[in-house]
């Protein structure tokens, strides 16, 4: 790669001590990933920011860079370690509280949005096809990729804060149409009925054909919120960023005469269903919101839940933003009166458990495979309304 003087300007010190670090972390990635360029990104999103995750030395590093650093695209936020303003209600406790603001604060110093959610294409941060992008969350890199066709690695933490600091990222990966093209095709013989089956397709081609980028072919219609529970899935349990849906998602493809085809029916389906849908205890806690919820998944769960009582912890997942237009609908009231908790900024997939929670029930696969395997937790997958069920009963 040959760099700019611009480039080879900042590497130097002449504008600050971040972006020296910021123009490093890119150097190394483009030598990591042989990129020959770089480019503008249009915006830039973070993840990694719970102190769950960073622990002392990442808030130290974060810190740091807040000292001279500032961001030069629009940035935001991945969810926190805890609800910013409702913290206490978690049973947060208050080192971890004031740890995760210093955090929040150290990234608004830079000028980040402290949108603090993995879904922030549903809170105006739609970017265009074929924009360049630094965005960290998988679910997000993978739905704005694949839904939106816009153009994101799945970029760290790090590498994320050095693209909105330098406003550029090196190109290569899913930056690049070579790197897009559909290498299995996947025909889908059941019609899909809730976003939890979706979600379990990510967990079939994880197992049948990892790190593999599907064209899939059915004789239905995606929904939204199957596209989002798909984009949460196919990253954590295949690896890939992006799929192909056909005619539905916007991006162009060949097919490759070496792409291999399979076929998945209702057996394929039910067998891994019946994998997770298993209840040996009930769970102490329900789990909703990975990806975090949009308003009309709220509205959904509060007709769901009218005339029943919850009786055991029910945590609705969501960004700041879409709790405040369930305030002015008065959903969110409505689902306060039923009994459900809304949870702005997190999840327990980055968040301290209630205390004593050691079993769970959601509608989320990704969620399950954190949850399981980050923090030992016995999880249950079922559909939304089976964990409505579940929280009632």
């Amino acid at each position: 790669m040959m760099l700019k003087e611009r480039h080879k300007e900042i590497l130097a010190g002449k504008y600050g001590k971040a972006s020296q670090i910021s123009m490093k972390i890119l150097r190394s990635l483009a030598r990591i990933f042989d990129a020959r360029d770089f480019s503008p990104v249009s915006s830039a999103q973070i993840s990694g920011i719970s102190y769950l995750n960073l622990s002392d030395s990442g808030l130290e590093f974060i810190e740091e860079v807040a000292k001279d650093g500032h961001v030069v695209v629009p940035s935001m936020l991945n969810p926190a370690g805890m609800d910013l303003v409702n913290w206490k209600e978690m049973g947060i406790d208050e080192n971890f509280a004031t740890k995760q603001m210093r955090i929040i604060n150290a990234f608004m110093k830079m000028g980040a949005e402290p949108t603090c959610t993995c879904t922030p294409y549903l809170t105006g941060y739609i970017p265009k096809q074929d924009e360049i992008l630094a965005w960290g969350e998988s679910s997000a890199v993978t739905y704005i990729n694949s839904v939106i066709g816009a153009r994101s690695n799945r970029v760290g933490g790090p590498a994320a804060i050095a693209s909105a600091i330098i406003g550029e990222t090196p190109v290569y990966g899913l930056h690049l149409d070579c790197n897009r093209m559909p290498e299995i095709v996947v025909t889908l013989k059941t019609k899909l009925k809730s976003p939890h089956e979706y979600g379990a397709i990510a967990v079939l081609l994880g197992q049948k054909q990892p790190g593999k980028i599907p064209l899939i072919v059915s004789d239905f219609e995606p929904t939204d919120s199957g596209l989002r529970a798909l984009s949460a899935g196919l990253p954590t349990y295949s690896g890939v960023s992006l799929f192909h849906w056909k005619d539905f998602t916007p991006n162009p493809y060949q097919i490759p005469q070496y792409a291999e085809e399979i076929n998945l029916g209702s057996g394929d389906l039910k067998l891994i269903l019946s994998r997770w849908s298993e209840i040996k205890s009930k769970p102490q806690m329900v789990f909703l919101g990975c990806p975090h919820l949009s308003i009309d998944d709220l509205e959904y769960v509060k007709n769901l839940l009218q005339g029943k009582n919850v009786k055991t912890i029910l945590w609705l997942c969501t960004s700041r933003s879409v709790f405040e237009s369930a305030k002015k609908k008065g959903v969110a009231q409505e689902l306060k009166n039923l009994g459900a908790t809304i949870v702005c900024d997190t999840c327990p997939v980055v968040a301290p458990l209630p205390s004593g929670v050691h079993r769970i029930a959601t509608d989320s696969f990704k969620g399950c495979y954190y949850l399981e395997g980050n923090r030992g937790v016995q999880v249950t997958v079922a559909s939304m309304e089976e964990c409505l069920k579940i929280a009632t009963e």
